[in-house]
């Protein structure tokens, strides 16, 4: 073979290889512009509550009244957080020891009915539009409390009990990927000196992949941080701080859904509103900022 037919053979491929890397630093390219202009737009409209209409930090965030329409306004985003964190944090203490059981049968205990059968039920639950979840939980949940527990139905627990079905995939999923890359001599060492399943299960399988675990409990967390429409139809969507879990609240992402098409463009409330956006961006930077951190302790 000659030079000039190694030539014409080796072209194509510097081509198509010139293709790939200019197609891929476009595409990275566009999604940090994305990223960076998302960011940006946020924080500077969010900002624009203090900035422009002089609203103190700290009298929004420990705010417990909000009164957009009284006189004078008032914009107390307490309620909001305290909503946000109350529904998020019930519903992965309810969901996170379920989908970790649910991982560490069909992993350790029984793989193939948990593969055959547990697995695609759990990845249908993931694939339902979470207004269905929202209806369920308004026809079914609400009823029941309203007949055993006194008051409406509407409240924490009611949207607590939502998301936490809501968050059991993504736990079950994230949760089974990390117990299935476990080394297998862990639990065969285990094994060879005398520690029954059990004993291995809650000696050497769960300490050595908590940080994976607690990752995928973060990460539901933040799913369950973020929704809006099926928290919003089963909460009561009160802006005050609740006494007890059968109280009605709200969220940040249900009064921004509820409010942000009746204000106007530039004005305080709609700027407030963009604050408790600039909020619920700030804590998704936390929760991924966890989840690296947790990341990095599972490795070591």
């Amino acid at each position: 073979m000659t030079q000039d037919d190694k030539r014409r053979i080796a072209k194509p491929h510097i081509v198509e290889e010139w293709v790939g890397k200019v197609y891929t630093f476009i595409c990275i390219a566009f999604l940090i512009v994305t990223i960076f202009s998302m960011v940006y737009f946020v924080a500077s409209r969010g900002a624009s509550t203090f900035v422009t209409d002089k609203i103190n930090v700290w009298s929004f965030l420990s705010g417990i009244k909000w009164s957009p329409e009284g006189s004078p306004p008032m914009f107390g985003a307490l309620p909001f957080i305290f909503g946000s964190f109350s529904t998020s944090l019930l519903a992965a203490v309810i969901s996170a020891p379920l989908a970790i059981c649910a991982a560490l049968f069909m992993t350790e205990i029984s793989p193939k009915i948990g593969r055959k059968v547990l697995q695609p039920v759990i990845e249908l639950l993931a694939g339902i539009p979470s207004v269905v979840y929202g209806f369920v939980g308004l026809s079914i949940i609400v009823p029941f409390f309203r007949s055993v527990f006194p008051g409406q139905g509407l409240g924490i627990l009611a949207g607590g009990i939502v998301l936490s079905i809501m968050i059991l995939p993504t736990i079950t999923t994230i949760a089974t990927d990390a117990l299935a890359a476990l080394p297998g001599g862990l639990k065969e060492g285990s094994y060879a000196l005398g520690a029954t399943r059990w004993q291995t299960i809650r000696r050497i399988v769960l300490p050595t992949m908590l940080p994976a675990l607690l990752t995928g409990v973060v990460l539901g967390i933040s799913r369950a941080f973020g929704e809006a429409l099926a928290v919003q139809m089963v909460i009561g969507n009160a802006p005050h701080i609740p006494h007890s879990l059968f109280e009605s609240a709200s969220t940040l992402t249900s009064v921004i859904t509820l409010s942000m098409g009746n204000t106007v463009t530039g004005s305080t409330h709609n700027n407030a509103l963009w604050s408790l956006a600039l909020i619920l961006m700030l804590m998704t930077f936390v929760f991924v900022f966890i989840v690296r951190w947790l990341e990095r302790r599972s490795k070591v």
